[in-house]
């Protein structure tokens, strides 16, 4: 249970990364060159290609943001009566989306649904690959971190695979002078406290892919230029 002051500062956070995103989401498209969007993911291509070969394949995408990863992976299972379900807070990044599956003509099996990741409820043993990127440390709180990633796992097809990309250790400052200031990240954890709630959660599952890099991007916050750095956390693994 939230106490007044942790319910204010999540209101503000969600403020901001909702400002931000949705401006960015304005103002630059899909895989536009020199943005964040520029691509899809590769490991997170590669593993699908690795799931439930010849069989209608369901996926999920927490986080969805316009599609940068969902459409190509539309795209790839399009041809085998797939369907790839994106959830995601941003009523302005599904209305994105919905444009975009039309575009690259894959909006028969993409379903957008907008949800808070905390709360959204994954059917259990319903999906063959479930991906998280840069979303998890969305989540309202640890513990409704950890209550997703439960829902993930028991969602989870056998065979099938999570990819995880989260970012941890955080920073951000202002991009002029440098000095730090707030990270404004719901879920800021420390990469091996990150690493080893992943690994207690998906206890028994096969490990496909664990590394980490250094994340610099530029943002802004409240109109003015900030730097964020962090820790970028992929984890992928297999279900028994």
């Amino acid at each position: 249970m939230m106490n007044s002051s942790d319910t204010a500062q999540l209101q503000k956070i969600r403020k901001e990364e909702k400002e931000y995103h949705e401006q960015y989401f304005e103002d630059h498209k899909l895989y536009e060159e020199g943005t964040w969007l520029d691509e899809p993911v590769t490991i997170i291509l590669d593993l699908a290609d690795q799931v439930n070969i010849g069989q209608p394949m369901s996926i999920l995408d927490l986080g969805c943001g316009v599609g940068r990863n969902s459409i190509p992976l539309a795209q790839k299972v399009m041809a085998g009566d797939g369907r790839v379900i994106c959830v995601d807070l941003l009523e302005t990044a599904l209305q994105k989306l919905n444009h975009y599956s039309k575009q690259y003509q894959v909006q028969d099996v993409i379903y957008t649904e907008q949800a808070d990741i905390s709360e959204y409820q994954i059917p259990e043993g319903k999906y063959d690959y479930i991906i998280a990127a840069s979303s998890l440390e969305h989540c309202k709180s640890v513990h409704m971190l950890k209550k997703v990633l439960d829902s993930m796992v028991q969602g989870t097809k056998s065979g099938g695979i999570n990819c995880i990309i989260m970012n941890t250790n955080i920073e951000e400052f202002d991009a002029k002078t440098l000095k730090p200031r707030e990270a404004l990240f719901e879920v800021n954890l420390d990469m091996e406290k990150a690493l080893k709630l992943l690994r207690k959660h998906y206890e028994g599952w096969k490990e496909l892919h664990i590394s980490d890099e250094s994340l610099e991007l530029a943002i802004d916050r409240d109109d003015k230029p900030v730097l964020l750095k962090a820790d970028s956390l992929t984890f992928a693994v297999r279900k028994p």
